[in-house]
């Protein structure tokens, strides 16, 4: 019983990781794209 609670956490906690990577990368690209057009309406 501890042992299928702590692998259910485990599971849990590396499917929220896996998550957050791609939150934090979607973020990155969106920050890029925005530098990008402001690179193009100052030119």
């Amino acid at each position: 019983m501890f042992r299928k609670t702590i692998m259910i956490a485990a599971l849990a906690a590396l499917s929220l990781g896996a998550a957050a990577c791609n939150t934090v990368q979607g973020v990155g690209e969106d920050i890029k794209s925005v530098g990008r057009a402001g690179e193009r309406a100052i030119d």
